[in-house]
C-alpha cells in the first residue's frame, strides 16, 4: 500500500506523473517510493535545500542524466531551488568529473529549463578576472583548507589549475556559497566512487565550513537510494576515518 507521505513526495516531484496499479512495475515502484520518499526523507532533518542540492549532484557523480533531469522542476517548484542555484551547481562538476560527463547534465538542464519557461537572467555571476581568477582561487582555497594553501598554487602546473581553474573560475561565483559548493563537491565525490583520497580531503573542508561530520552523514543518507549501499558505505567510512584522525 502507498504511504501517504511517500505519495505526496511523489506528487510533489513527478507532477503528472501518476503511479497507477496496471502500471507493469506497480508493486517495485510502491515499494521503493515508500523507502524513498517516506523512510529515508524523515529519516533526518537535513534541510530541503540541502537535500535538494546534495540529490543533483549526486545525480551528476554517478551520470543519472535522466533522473536528474526529472528531478529539477521538482526541486525549484516543490522544494524552492533557484534556477541559477541549479546551474551554479551543474559547472563546478566540470572540475571534478571532467566535461565529457557533465555536458550531457547541461544540456539536460537548458531542455528542461526551455520546457519550464524559465529565461535565466542576464547578469554575470563571475566574481573575477583572468587576472585575478588564481588570486581568488587561492583564497577560497584557503577559507576552506587553511593557511598550508597560500602557496599551494607555486607547486606546479596542475596545482596552479586546482586554484585558478578549479576554485577560481567556479568557487568564487555568485549563486552558492563557499559551505553549499564544498558539499556538493562532497556528493560528486562519493557518487562517482573512487576517489576515497580526495573525499577525505573534502571531508575535512567540508567541517570547516560548517558542515560537521553529523551534517554529512545525513547527506550520504539521504543519498543512498540514488547510489546504493557500497558507495555510501564507503562515504560513511571516509567520515568516520577523518573524524577520528581529527581527534587524536
Amino acid at each position: 500500500m502507498y504511504k501517504e507521505n511517500a505519495k505526496k513526495m511523489h506528487d510533489l516531484l513527478f507532477p503528472g506523473y501518476a503511479v497507477s496499479e496496471n502500471d507493469p512495475d506497480y508493486e517495485y515502484t510502491v515499494r521503493y517510493e515508500n523507502w524513498a520518499y517516506d523512510e529515508v526523507i524523515n529519516a533526518n532533518d537535513l534541510p530541503v535545500k540541502d537535500r535538494s542540492l546534495a540529490v543533483l549532484a549526486t545525480c551528476m557523480g554517478c551520470g543519472a542524466v535522466d533522473e536528474f533531469g526529472f528531478l529539477i522542476p521538482g526541486c525549484i517548484r516543490a522544494f524552492g531551488l533557484k534556477p541559477e542555484e541549479v546551474k551554479e551547481l551543474v559547472y563546478p562538476g566540470t572540475a571534478y568529473l571532467g566535461i565529457a560527463r557533465v555536458f550531457p547534465f547541461l544540456q539536460r538542464t537548458n531542455e528542461v529549463f526551455k520546457t519550464m519557461g524559465i529565461s535565466e537572467s542576464e547578469g554575470s555571476r563571475l566574481t573575477n578576472t583572468d587576472e585575478t581568477r588564481q588570486e581568488t582561487g587561492t583564497a577560497a582555497q584557503t577559507e576552506i583548507f587553511g593557511e598550508r594553501m597560500k602557496d599551494f598554487w607555486k607547486g606546479g602546473t596542475v596545482n596552479y589549475w586546482l586554484a585558478s581553474n578549479c576554485f577560481g573560475d567556479y568557487y568564487t561565483r555568485k549563486g552558492l556559497d563557499l559551505r553549499e559548493r564544498e558539499m556538493i563537491t562532497f556528493c560528486f565525490l562519493l557518487a562517482q566512487g573512487g576517489c576515497e583520497s580526495q573525499l577525505k580531503s573534502h571531508i575535512s573542508g567540508n567541517i570547516n565550513m560548517g558542515n560537521d561530520a553529523s551534517f554529512l552523514r545525513k547527506v550520504v543518507e539521504q543519498m543512498i537510494p540514488y547510489i546504493g549501499y557500497p558507495r555510501s558505505l564507503n562515504a560513511f567510512a571516509a567520515i568516520a576515518e577523518v573524524e577520528s584522525a581529527s581527534q587524536k
